[in-house]
């Protein structure tokens, strides 16, 4: 009784051949995942950023007009009054809109890079290529 293992389903097809430019369009498919993955990660981080402003804004409503509030720039924290301390906040909130902004027109420019990539290396190497992220 002979055992057979199955060590997967992939098998050489000896007449598929990658030119240097095929592999060179792989890399940059490979170089631009990785920097879309980057840039979603740094929008996830402005995100969280934006809602701790738009809740602090919303506690700060709450205090009185001549209350003095701590309000962190760079290293030193300083102390304004709630409506001078909602002015920077909003600032702020505008600030990290603009680079969410930013953020999503690289997003979408690497999006439509990396979809003529698709569909140059699917049209050359059909489903013996997967260019698809696993999530």
């Amino acid at each position: 009784m002979a055992t057979t293992t199955n060590k997967g389903t992939f098998q050489p097809d000896s007449d598929f051949q990658i030119s240097y430019e095929d592999q060179q369009k792989i890399n940059q498919f490979a170089r631009l995942h990785a920097k879309m993955k980057e840039l979603k990660d740094d929008l996830v981080v402005k995100e969280n950023d934006l809602k701790s402003l738009e809740e602090a804004c919303d506690e700060i409503a709450l205090f009185d007009d001549d209350e003095k509030i701590p309000y962190l720039v760079g290293e030193v924290f300083i102390s304004r009054d709630a409506t001078t301390t909602q002015e920077c906040l909003e600032e702020a909130k505008k600030g990290i809109s603009q680079e969410m902004k930013d953020l999503q027109m690289k997003t979408n420019e690497l999006k439509e890079s990396m979809n003529d990539l698709k569909y140059h290396l699917y049209g050359k190497f059909g489903s013996h290529i997967n260019l698809e992220a696993e999530e």
